[in-house]
C-alpha cells in the first residue's frame, strides 16, 4: 500500500468539507513531509506516512481542517526539529494549540512506559483539557498504531495492546465512537490473548459457514414485513467480533454454543417514532426473548447513545440481536463526539457551537471539569481508574517535562523534584505564564517556572510548608549548612582571641597542620566546633603550639575550674586527679578529704557521652555528677565555682563501654511507627534503657527514649538513621 498523496488527503476532505481550506491543507503535508525526512517506522515505511493514515482516519469521521491538520503535525515537535513557535507563526494558535495538547500526551507515554494504566487515563484526560479534538487525533493515532503493531518489538506489543484495552478502547466508547472502540478492542485482543482470538475466530468461521444463509434470509425477510407496512428500511446483518463474544463468555462463564446472539442485525430508518412501530412489528413477527428488550431512545446512555434493542427468536430456531435506529441516531453511535463536532466556519473554527453540545460531550467536559476540581470524583470512577490518583496534581516544566507532586505542593516542592539546586536557589515562580506566590497549592495541567537566585539558602520556614520529603529534606541539609556557617564565623573569632591572649600567631596554614591531632578533617570543621562548644579554643591553642606552658590555658570561653587540677575519668571507676606539681609518671591517686573515693554519676535526663565536652560538679560527700558543657543545668551552679571540676574521658581501648544519652523524637501515629524506632535503634547497635511517650495530638507521639551508646559518634549516627525514617518528623538529642 503506497504512502496517501497530497491530492487525496484534500480530495478526502473536500467529499465532506466543499469549503475546506486547500491551501492550509497542502502546506502542512509539505512542512510534515520536510520535518519528518528520511525517518522510517518499524514497518520500514517513511514516518510520514503515519501522520497522513491518522489524518484519513479522522477524514471518515468528518472533522474539521484544524484537527486533520493537527493530525498530519502531531509527530514533528516530538520527533522533529519543528518548534511550536514555528507551528503558531505557520498555521495559527488553534493549531499550535492542538499540537501542543499531543505533544504532551506523547511525553505521557513515554512518562509512563513504567507507570500504572489508570495514571496514563488521569494524564491524558489532562491534557486533553482545553480541546477535544486533541483526544479524536489521539485515538485515531493509537488506531493506526494498532492496526501496525505487529511491526513493533514483541515485548512493547503487549505493553500498548493493554493500555489499549484499558484506556483508549473505553475512552473511545465514552465517547460513543463504538466503530473504533470495536477496532482497538479486536486489534489488542490478538495481541493479548492470541489463542483465545484464534479459536473463536476458528468457531466464528464455522458458525458462519452453517448458518450463513440464513443472515440473507432474515435480512430480506424483514425488508420485506416492514416494506409491506409502508416503513423504508435499511437492514444490516453482522457477525459479532470475536472480542465482544469472549468478553461475554468470559462475564456469563458460559461456552460458545451456550451463546445466542452470534448474529446482530440493524434496521436503519428516517423516523424516530418509526423505530417502535419497526419493534412492533418484528415482535410480532417472531417470538421475543423475554427481559431482552431495552429503550435506549426515550432513555439515551450517558454517551448519547440511542436505540431500541431486542433479541427474538428467528428462523431455524436462531436467536438473532436487532438494533433499531435512525440514521442520525446511527451516525452518533458510530461516530460519537466526532458526530457531534460540528464547528463553525471561518475564524472560530474549533468552538463547538453550545446547541452542538452532545451529551458525550458534556460528560467528558464534566470528567474533566470534576478532575481539574476533584469535588466530586465519585460520579466517574467507576468507569475509570482515576481512583489510584486522587491524591496526585501532575504538572509540566517549560520544556514540557512531566513532575508528578502529591496534592497541596506547591512551586517550591515542583523546584526541588525538578533539582535539588534548583530548589535552593528558587526566588519566584511563574504559574502558567503568571507570576505567582512560591506558597501556591499546584494544580492539575499547571506549567510551572522557577525563577532562581544563584548564592540562595532556603528560609528554614520552607521546611514546615512544603509536602514533599524530598523538599524537606533539602531545606533541612541547606540550613544545616548556613547554620554551620554562622557557628564557623563564631568559632574562627573565638580562636583568634585565644591565639591573640596566648601570644601566638593564628593561621589556617598552622590549624591546618594541627588538624590531626585535633581529629578532624578540615579547618572548618574545628572552627564550627569550637563555634558550638564542642571543643576548647585551649586545646586547640595547645594543638598547634604543643611546647605552649599548661599556665598559658586561655580560659576565655569555657567554665573551668578555678585552680583545681586536671582529673581523669572512667565511667565506674573512683574518680582520680594528677596534682600538678608531681612527676608525669607517678600513678594518679584518690581524692582525699572527701570523706573517701567519690563515686561519678552521669547528668540525669541527659548523660554525657565521649566526645562531648564535659564538666563535674561536685557535691560534696557524695558524689562527682558529669555533664556535657553545652548543658542548661549548669547555670544553676554559676555562683559557687568551688564545686566546679574540669574532668576528661580516660577511655580504655581493650574495654569499651557504653554510656547514657537521651533523644527525643516526634513520631507519626501509625501501626508499627514504635517499632520502625526501636528496631532502628537495635540495628544500630544502641541499648534502650527506657522509652515514655506523650500524645499531644490524634496524629503524633512525642516520645523520649533514655539510650546507651558508645560515643558521640555513635549517638550522632543512631540519630541521622531515625531522621530518614517516614514515620518521624524531628529528632533531637536532648542535654538536660
Amino acid at each position: 500500500m503506497g504512502m496517501m498523496r497530497q491530492y487525496e488527503l484534500v480530495d478526502r476532505v473536500k467529499r465532506y468539507n466543499p469549503n475546506t481550506d486547500e491551501e492550509l491543507l497542502n502546506r502542512a503535508y509539505v512542512y510534515a513531509m520536510r520535518a519528518h525526512g528520511t525517518q522510517k517506522r518499524a514497518s520500514g515505511d517513511p514516518f510520514f506516512a503515519h501522520p497522513l493514515e491518522v489524518a484519513a482516519i479522522l477524514t471518515e469521521l468528518k472533522l474539521d481542517d484544524a484537527t486533520i491538520v493537527a493530525a498530519v503535525l502531531h509527530d514533528t515537535v516530538e520527533d522533529t526539529e519543528a518548534t511550536l513557535e514555528e507551528i503558531e507563526t505557520l498555521f495559527g494558535p488553534d493549531i499550535r494549540r492542538l499540537v501542543d495538547g499531543l505533544t504532551k500526551i506523547k511525553k505521557l507515554d513515554l512518562v509512563s512506559k513504567k507507570a500504572a494504566q489508570g495514571e496514563n487515563f488521569r494524564k491524558l484526560l489532562l491534557a486533553i483539557v482545553d480541546d477535544i479534538r486533541v483526544l479524536l487525533v489521539k485515538l485515531a493515532d493509537r488506531l493506526h498504531n494498532m492496526r501496525t503493531l505487529h511491526y513493533v518489538p514483541p515485548e512493547k506489543r503487549l505493553r500498548v495492546a493493554e493500555e489499549t484495552i484499558e484506556i483508549y478502547a473505553p475512552l473511545a466508547g465514552r465517547m460513543g465512537m463504538q466503530e473504533l472502540r470495536e477496532e482497538l478492542e479486536e486489534l489488542a485482543f490478538r495481541h493479548i490473548k492470541p489463542e483465545a482470538h484464534a479459536t473463536i475466530t476458528k468457531r466464528l468461521e464455522e458458525v458462519t459457514q452453517r448458518e450463513g444463509k440464513v443472515i440473507g434470509e432474515i435480512e430480506s425477510d424483514l425488508k420485506t414485513k416492514l416494506a409491506e407496512r409502508g416503513i423504508e428500511a435499511q437492514v444490516y446483518g453482522r457477525r459479532k467480533r470475536p472480542y465482544s463474544i469472549w468478553k461475554k463468555m468470559e462475564r456469563k462463564s458460559v461456552s460458545f454454543e451456550q451463546l445466542s446472539d452470534i448474529f446482530g442485525f440493524r434496521v436503519i430508518i428516517d423516523k424516530p417514532e418509526d423505530c417502535y412501530r419497526v419493534l412492533g412489528i418484528v415482535h410480532m413477527t417472531w417470538p421475543m426473548v423475554p427481559g431482552r428488550y431495552k429503550d435506549y431512545i426515550s432513555t439515551p446512555k450517558q454517551n448519547d447513545y440511542r436505540s431500541l434493542h431486542t433479541t427474538v427468536v428467528g428462523p431455524g430456531r436462531q436467536r438473532v440481536e436487532l438494533q433499531i435506529r435512525t440514521d442520525g441516531m446511527d451516525r452518533v453511535a458510530e461516530f460519537g463526539i466526532a458526530a457531534h463536532a460540528r464547528y463553525k466556519d471561518g475564524r472560530t473554527a474549533g468552538v463547538i457551537a453550545a446547541a452542538d453540545e452532545s451529551r458525550a460531550y458534556q460528560w467528558l467536559r464534566r470528567t474533566v471539569d470534576l478532575l481539574a476540581e476533584g469535588d466530586n470524583p465519585e460520579e466517574f470512577l467507576e468507569h475509570t481508574k482515576l481512583e489510584l490518583f486522587h491524591d496526585q496534581v501532575f504538572c509540566f516544566t517549560p520544556k514540557g517535562r512531566l513532575i508528578a507532586l502529591p496534592r497541596g505542593a506547591t512551586p517550591i516542592d515542583f523546584a526541588y523534584a525538578v533539582h535539588t539546586d534548583v530548589g535552593n536557589t528558587a526566588v519566584g515562580a511563574k504559574i502558567n505564564g503568571r507570576i505567582a506566590p512560591l506558597l501556591t497549592e499546584l494544580q492539575n495541567g499547571d506549567e510551572v517556572e522557577i525563577t532562581r537566585a544563584e548564592g540562595q539558602a532556603p528560609p528554614a520556614a520552607w521546611e514546615s510548608l512544603v509536602v514533599t520529603g524530598k523538599a524537606r529534606a533539602a531545606i533541612r541539609r541547606a540550613t544545616r549548612v548556613a547554620v554551620r556557617r554562622q557557628y564557623a564565623g563564631l568559632g574562627r573569632q573565638i580562636l583568634e582571641r585565644a591565639f591573640m591572649r596566648a601570644e601566638r600567631v593564628f593561621s589556617d596554614e598552622k590549624l591546618k597542620a594541627a588538624l590531626k591531632r585535633l581529629a578532624r578533617t578540615a579547618v572548618d570543621d574545628v572552627f564550627a566546633a569550637v563555634g558550638r562548644g564542642e571543643m576548647f579554643s585551649g586545646d586547640v591553642v595547645r594543638a598547634v603550639y604543643p611546647d605552649l606552658e599548661p599556665e598559658k590555658r586561655s580560659s576565655g570561653d569555657v567554665k573551668t575550674p578555678p585552680g583545681k587540677g586536671w582529673f581523669e575519668l572512667r565511667q565506674g571507676e573512683n574518680l582520680k586527679f594528677k596534682l600538678p606539681d608531681e612527676a608525669p609518671g607517678s600513678d594518679a591517686i584518690p581524692i582525699r578529704g572527701l570523706g573517701g573515693d567519690l563515686p561519678v554519676r552521669f547528668a540525669p535526663g541527659g548523660g554525657a557521652v565521649p566526645g562531648d565536652r564535659i564538666v563535674g560538679i561536685l557535691t560534696p560527700g557524695e558524689a562527682v555528677t558529669i555533664y556535657p558543657i553545652q548543658s542548661p543545668s549548669l547555670a544553676a551552679f554559676d555562683n559557687e565555682p568551688e564545686r566546679w571540676l574540669d574532668v576528661r574521658w580516660d577511655l580504655d581501648d581493650k574495654r569499651p563501654q557504653r554510656f547514657p544519652a537521651r533523644i527525643q523524637l516526634n513520631s507519626i501515629n501509625e501501626p508499627g511507627s514504635l517499632a520502625q524506632i526501636t528496631t532502628t535503634i537495635a540495628e544500630h547497635d544502641g541499648n534502650i534503657d527506657a522509652v515514655s511517650m506523650i500524645r499531644p495530638t490524634p496524629d503524633f507521639t512525642d516520645v523520649t527514649i533514655d539510650l546507651t551508646v558508645w560515643d558521640l559518634k555513635h549517638l550522632s549516627a543512631i540519630i541521622s538513621e531515625l531522621r530518614e525514617k517516614r514515620v518521624i518528623s524531628r529528632v533531637e538529642r536532648v542535654v538536660a
